[in-house]
């Protein structure tokens, strides 16, 4: 064979004496064939030098086999465990994923749709940023027929599967167990209130206080964005009042970190004066010289579900009916900045 003849899937079939159909279907990872016989397939392609003509493929099939994933940043643990999950359901599937960063500007968002559905993607996934409040570009996406899963942050839009944490569980597990502790005077620096997620987790705090016959105190309620200057600037603020808080509850676990850094800077003791919980599990809780208590949103397995729900819809062609509300349970890490516990074990012990 000449060096400048294009290599095509029959000159791998002739090679191996299998069928062209078996070689098709081991390139694109169809999961019928065997990982031995995928591996081998791929390997021998690699070898003689073929090239898959992907446009080609997508005609043909009416599938790009590319997924776009659309989320705030990249840079935070939560958002890329989610798309590891998706990633590793996928992936035996045949899909691509194409990652978004919308950097929470609903500009950045519209764009991206257009973008993803230029290119005739197979599915979305999504999770809203903070500044979307027009869901056209998103209805975009129904029109064209394409699959869209919301995860972690949603709207509400008929015909859209979602999988998301019980965020009002989640806060009233917080505020209680504040409560636990002895704290009767709870903050809860909250997030944008356009947003599911942090309307939720207020209504779960406001729901542990009225539980808990605690009076709910509006200027104990900052909202906060999910940065550590943020915690900074609430604990400022607070600490202005005549009353102040014995803890707070922070929508956001790098909240959290900027309030225990400032109340560390005003000699103020974590949590012996004030307890403080976070939210996400963010891997740098629990490293920390004062690992910080927070909720976990079991973000891989969110991604995974999200995968599923979306290839639930794609095989069984209903693209347009399915409609999954997946809810799942929320996990509550206690740690050093707001358990007193150990702190009456050491008491006992002196």
């Amino acid at each position: 064979m000449s060096g400048k003849e294009k290599v095509t899937i029959y000159d791998i079939s002739k090679k191996l004496n299998v069928s062209a159909a078996t070689v098709s279907r081991a390139l694109n990872q169809n999961p019928k064939i065997s990982l031995k016989t995928r591996e081998l397939v791929a390997k021998t392609a690699a070898e003689m030098n073929y090239k898959q003509n992907r446009l080609a493929q997508a005609l043909k099939s009416g599938r790009t086999n590319n997924i776009g994933v659309i989320v705030p940043y990249i840079n935070r643990s939560f958002f890329s465990s989610v798309i590891r999950g998706i990633e590793e359901e996928l992936r035996p599937h045949g899909y691509h994923v194409i990652i978004c960063q919308s950097h929470e500007e609903a500009g950045n968002e519209v764009e991206q749709i257009n973008t993803l559905l230029n290119t005739q993607i197979d599915g979305i996934f999504m999770s809203v940023s903070k500044t979307t409040q027009n869901s056209d570009h998103i209805k975009k996406v129904l029109e064209e027929n394409t699959p869209l899963v919301f995860f972690d942050r949603k709207m509400e839009m008929p015909g859209v599967s979602s999988v998301v944490i019980d965020d009002f569980k989640a806060g009233f597990m917080v505020t209680e167990h504040l409560i636990q502790q002895g704290c009767r005077r709870i903050a809860h620096l909250s997030g944008e209130s356009n947003l599911e997620i942090y309307k939720y987790r207020h209504e779960g705090y406001c729901a542990a206080l009225e539980e808990h016959g605690l009076e709910y105190v509006p200027e104990y309620v900052i909202k906060a964005n999910s940065k550590i200057e943020s915690g900074i600037e609430a604990v400022a603020q607070l600490w202005d009042l005549e009353i102040k808080p014995d803890a707070i509850f922070a929508a956001g676990d790098y909240v959290a970190l900027g309030a225990i850094q400032e109340l560390k800077n005003r000699k103020i003791r974590v949590p012996e004066d004030v307890c403080v919980a976070g939210f996400s599990n963010e891997p740098f809780t629990k490293y920390m010289e004062l690992p910080i208590t927070s909720i976990d949103q079991t973000p891989q397995l969110m991604g995974k579900i999200a995968a599923q729900v979306f290839l639930e819809q794609v095989q069984e062609n209903q693209t347009l009916t399915i409609e999954k509300k997946v809810v799942l349970p929320p996990g509550l890490f206690v740690r050093d900045s707001s358990d007193r516990s150990s702190l009456k074990v050491q008491a006992e012990n002196r």
